[in-house]
Formats: structure tokens, C-alpha cells, sequence
């Protein structure tokens, strides 16, 4: 059983979903739950974008990976995308959990813990220092959850664009 901290519902979730890797049927549907997430942000999807992403986590070569969860009824209601990479200040590969989304409906339920508690298992079972991730400030209902794990870092994240957009 996933390690998870008291008062959490993720021994109940348990019983009811499973974690289990992306597989090449389940395009569509991550694709929908995907463009989700992007709306959630509020930020367009770039042109191939789920193309780019589908391809990095289906090649052998790239530390990229998707799980989902996936309700008893076979219903996919959630996916996290993580990867490998270099932290200079562990000297050290980590994981990066790049993206967490679960369908509205089901937040609340465990499904979410249960995604970054698959992340973890991950990391731990490859002896890696950490996982680490980001949010936006003001999703407060993915910072209850991340909260409960460990308060958030005094690191604060810059993205300075670096290709002029076209207007067309």
C-alpha cells in the first residue's frame, strides 16, 4: 500500500480506482482530459502539442510518463505526466510531476492523492531525492492537497517567453 499522510482518502479511493500506465487506446480520452487541464489554465494549446506530448511519453528514449486513473466502471477520470531530470543542487536526478488533472466532478475523492502518491512511489523505488512540481497561486483546491504533503518551498518561478508570437 502507497504511503499517505492520516486523515486521507486515499486507502478508501483505493478500493474503488486504479493507477495504471497510458496506453495507445486511450488517445482520445486523454486528449479530452488533457485539453481540460489547458482550459483549467486558461492557456491555449500549441499546434501539435498533444502530438509532442502523446509521442514523449510513448518513446523509449525520453524519462516521460503518463499514468491515469481509472474508476472500476473503466471510466478515466484523471492522468499525471512525470519525468526525469537534473537537480544541481541534489547533484542528483529528481522527478518532475509536470502535470496532475482530475475531472471536477470526482476532486474530493482520493483519485488525486493517489496520482501523486504514484509519483512518489516512483521516485522512491528508483532512490530519487524528491519530486517536485508547481501550481498556480490560486488553485486552491491542488494546493489543499499538495499542502498536506509538505508546505510549499520559498522558490518562486520565472517562464520568460523566448519566441516572438506572430499575429496573423
Amino acid at each position: 500500500m502507497i504511503d499517505t499522510p492520516d486523515n486521507t482518502p486515499s486507502l478508501e479511493a483505493a478500493k474503488t480506482v486504479l493507477i495504471r500506465r497510458l496506453e495507445e487506446a486511450d488517445r482520445g480520452r486523454w486528449q479530452d482530459l488533457f485539453r481540460s487541464y489547458f482550459e483549467f489554465y486558461e492557456v491555449e494549446v500549441p499546434e501539435n502539442g498533444f502530438d509532442r506530448v502523446w509521442n514523449w511519453i510513448f518513446d523509449p528514449d525520453n524519462d516521460f510518463w503518463c499514468d491515469l486513473v481509472v474508476k472500476q466502471d473503466g471510466s478515466i477520470i484523471g492522468f499525471v505526466h512525470y519525468q526525469l531530470w537534473h537537480s544541481s543542487l541534489t547533484a542528483s536526478m529528481a522527478c518532475y510531476m509536470a502535470d496532475l488533472f482530475v475531472e471536477p466532478s470526482e476532486r474530493g475523492s482520493g483519485a488525486g492523492r493517489l496520482l501523486v502518491d504514484k509519483v512518489l512511489a516512483f521516485a522512491r523505488d528508483r532512490d530519487l531525492p524528491s519530486v517536485d512540481w508547481l501550481t498556480q497561486d490560486s488553485n486552491y483546491a491542488g494546493r489543499r492537497l499538495y499542502d498536506t504533503y509538505e508546505p510549499k518551498s520559498d522558490f518562486v518561478f520565472y517562464s520568460v517567453p523566448t519566441r516572438q508570437e506572430c499575429d496573423p
